[in-house]
């Protein structure tokens, strides 16, 4: 039997045995995990991420043809030339 096939029948197997496990079951093996020290879910063992925290108003994709002209205009006043064109467009929405 090749590895694929043994794996496969593992899984076939586990998945089956899941079906079959009743909650009080499933509650005792989750406290014995939890009970060793060794078995720690993930989260707690691995280092925080890192990165920029996420927003509560996040910015949304929108794929926008906007005239060449009225981009160059906001890009030659230099960096942050989409955050001036997102307040353009706040203002001219009356938000």
């Amino acid at each position: 039997m090749s590895t694929i096939s043994k794996r496969e029948d593992a899984r076939r197997r586990a998945l089956a045995s899941l079906k079959d496990m009743s909650d009080e079951e499933d509650a005792a093996i989750r406290a014995a995990a939890l009970a060793d020290p060794d078995a720690q879910p993930l989260p707690e063992i691995l280092p925080p991420r890192r990165g920029r925290p996420k927003s509560e108003n996040p910015k949304l994709y929108v794929p926008l043809r906007i005239d060449a002209d009225v981009v160059d205009r906001f890009k030659a006043a230099g960096p942050g030339w989409q955050s001036r064109m997102n307040e353009a467009l706040r203002k001219a929405a009356g938000l």
